[in-house]
C-alpha cells in the first residue's frame, strides 16, 4: 500500500464519527473533479473532500483539522479564476455545496439571508417576486456561489454603479479554524468595533469559513436602456470611457470589448455585434425615465465627440439581453477559438486605459501570444485573455509570464493586480510588486491572528518574504528592475 493511500485512509478515519459515509470522498475518481477551480492550468488532487451540511459538522471538521494540523481549502462552485480553490496535496477540500438554501427574504428591510452554496443568480430569482434583486453579477453568476463571491469580493457588470460584493453584504457568520462560530457585521448600516466584515470579504478563505451571509437587495429599476457603440480604435474607445465618467454620469454598467473578443462572442451568441469594429462599448443606464433621458443625452454627446460613428439603442428587452449575453459569454466564446487561455484581472485608473491597452498590445507582440481584451471599463477593471496552446512546450510558462507583465504594468500606472478575481496562486508573485515587505508582514500578522497554524488555504494570496526575494532576484537576472523594497527582504 502506498504512503499517500495510507495517509488518506488514516485521515478519513478522523471524520467518520461526525460525517456520514457519503460526505467523505476518498476514491481517486471522486477526488479528481476537485483538482482545480476555473484556473485549470494547475492541478492538485486533494487528500480528501468533505461535504458537511450542518454548521456543527463544519465546526467539528475544522477543530479536527486544527488539532491534527491538516490544511483546509474551503470551496464553493469552483468557478474562481485565480486558483484560490486549488487543493493542498496533504489537505482536505471543505466543500460548501450542500449549504445551498435561501433562508429568508426580508422585503421590508431589502435583505436576504442565504447559505454560502446558493448560486448568485438564484438570489435575484428568489427576490424578483418582491420587486428586488441582488446587484453584483459576475459573468459566471448562473453557476458561481455567494460564499465564493464573498471570499473573492466578486464584481460584475453592474458593480460600477452599485459596488462590489463588499458593498452589498451586511453580515457574515464564519467558523474559525479552531471551530468557533463568529458573526461579523450587522443588519444596521454600521456596527461597533473593528470592521471585520470588510476584512473577511476578499480574504480568499484564509481567515475563516463562511457559513451564512446577509446580503442587501435593491429595488428593480423602473426603466433600463442599453447603448452599443462601435469604434475604429480601441484607444479611442478607452478614452471615451473616462470621458463619460468625467461628464458626471455613472452608468449601471459600462463595458468594453476589443475586436477578437467581440468577434468570438458574436460567433458564439449572435448578439448583433458589428464584427468590423476594433472595439465596442456597452453602456447601460437605469432608473426613472426622466433621469435616463438626461443621462442618455450626455452620454451620446460624449460618444459622438469621442468619434463614434454609430450609437445603437436596444429597441426591446430581448435586444438588451442579447447585447449583454454576448459580453457575459465572452470567456467561453474565447474558449472556442483557442485550445487554452489565461483570464487575467487587473485594475487601473480610467484615465490610463488607452495607454495600458497600447502597452498590452506591445507585450502581446513581444511574447508572440494573442490577447483578447474584455473590460469592466467604467471602473478600470481589465480582463486580458491570453491565448495559448498548453500542448506546445513552454507556452503555458510564456503565457503566465506575459500575464505577470500585464499586471505589473497596471501597478506602474497606479493600479492594482486584481479587481475581482482575487490573488490565489495566479498573482502571488505580483503581490511582491504591489506591496512592500513591511506591508506583507502586516498581512501575515493578520493571517496569524485568525489562523496561527497557517492551515486555512495555505500558500495562497499573500507571498512569503522569501518568495518575494526569489522573485526579485529572477527579475534582476533577466535584466529587469525589481520592486525597490525587495532589497530589504
Amino acid at each position: 500500500m502506498n504512503l499517500k493511500l495510507t495517509q488518506r485512509q488514516k485521515t478519513a478515519e478522523l471524520f467518520r464519527d461526525i460525517l456520514p459515509a457519503d460526505s467523505i470522498l476518498s476514491l481517486d475518481e471522486e477526488l479528481k473533479p476537485y483538482e482545480c477551480d476555473g484556473m485549470m492550468a494547475h492541478n492538485i488532487v486533494p487528500l480528501l473532500v468533505l461535504l458537511p451540511e450542518e454548521i456543527d459538522q463544519v465546526s467539528k471538521v475544522l477543530r479536527i483539522c486544527y488539532d491534527n494540523e491538516i490544511p483546509v481549502v474551503a470551496r464553493g462552485a469552483g468557478t474562481g479564476l485565480s486558483g484560490g480553490a486549488i487543493p493542498h496535496e496533504d489537505g482536505v477540500i471543505l466543500s460548501l455545496a450542500r449549504f445551498n438554501k435561501i433562508l429568508e427574504i426580508d422585503s421590508e428591510n431589502c435583505t436576504a439571508r442565504v447559505q454560502p452554496g446558493v448560486r448568485n443568480l438564484a438570489i435575484t430569482e428568489a427576490a424578483k417576486p418582491h420587486g428586488l434583486y441582488y446587484a453584483p453579477d459576475p459573468s459566471s453568476q448562473i453557476a458561481c456561489t455567494i460564499g465564493g463571491n464573498v471570499a473573492e469580493n466578486a464584481g460584475g457588470v453592474h458593480c460600477l454603479k452599485y459596488g462590489l460584493t463588499v458593498n452589498n453584504i451586511l453580515e457574515l457568520t464564519i467558523v474559525t479554524i479552531d471551530g468557533e462560530t463568529v458573526k461579523v457585521g450587522s443588519g444596521a448600516l454600521d456596527s461597533p468595533g473593528l470592521d471585520l466584515l470588510a476584512l473577511m470579504t476578499g480574504s480568499e478563505g484564509m481567515l475563516g469559513v463562511i457559513i451564512d451571509i446577509v446580503v442587501k437587495l435593491l429595488p428593480q429599476p423602473t426603466d433600463i436602456i442599453v447603448l452599443l457603440t462601435p469604434f475604429d480604435s480601441i484607444e479611442v474607445a478607452g478614452n471615451a470611457v473616462a470621458d463619460i465618467i468625467a461628464a458626471g454620469v455613472i452608468p449601471a454598467g459600462l463595458e468594453m470589448m476589443d475586436n477578437p473578443s467581440l468577434v468570438a462572442a458574436e460567433d458564439f451568441v449572435h448578439a448583433g455585434y458589428p464584427t468590423d469594429a476594433e472595439a465596442i462599448l456597452l453602456c447601460e443606464l437605469d432608473g426613472e425615465a426622466e433621469d435616463i433621458a438626461a443621462d442618455q443625452e450626455v452620454v451620446e454627446a460624449v460618444l459622438r465627440k469621442a468619434g463614434a460613428k454609430e450609437i445603437r439603442v436596444a429597441e426591446s428587452v430581448e435586444e438588451r439581453l442579447k447585447f449583454w449575453a454576448g459580453r457575459k459569454a465572452a470567456f467561453p466564446a474565447i474558449g472556442r477559438i483557442s485550445p487554452d487561455y489565461l483570464c487575467m484581472d487587473g485594475t487601473i485608473p480610467r484615465k490610463h486605459l488607452a495607454q495600458v491597452l497600447k502597452d498590452t498590445h506591445a507585450l502581446s507582440e513581444h511574447y508572440g501570444l494573442r490577447v483578447a481584451n474584455v473590460f469592466h471599463a467604467g471602473d478600470g477593471n481589465l480582463h486580458p485573455l491570453i491565448l495559448y496552446n498548453a500542448s506546445e512546450p513552454g507556452e503555458l510558462e510564456k503565457a503566465e509570464e506575459l500575464g505577470g507583465k500585464i499586471l505589473e504594468t497596471c501597478v506602474q500606472y497606479g493600479g492594482t493586480i486584481t479587481g475581482e478575481h482575487g490573488v490565489g496562486i495566479e498573482k502571488i508573485n505580483q503581490m511582491c510588486v504591489q506591496f512592500t515587505s513591511d506591508e506583507l508582514e502586516v498581512f501575515h500578522a493578520v493571517k496569524a491572528a485568525f489562523d496561527n497554524k497557517g492551515l486555512l488555504n495555505p500558500g495562497k494570496a499573500v507571498p512569503t518574504l522569501h518568495r518575494c526575494a526569489e522573485f526579485g532576484a529572477m527579475h534582476v537576472h533577466h535584466g529587469q528592475l525589481p520592486h525597490p523594497e525587495l532589497e530589504r527582504f
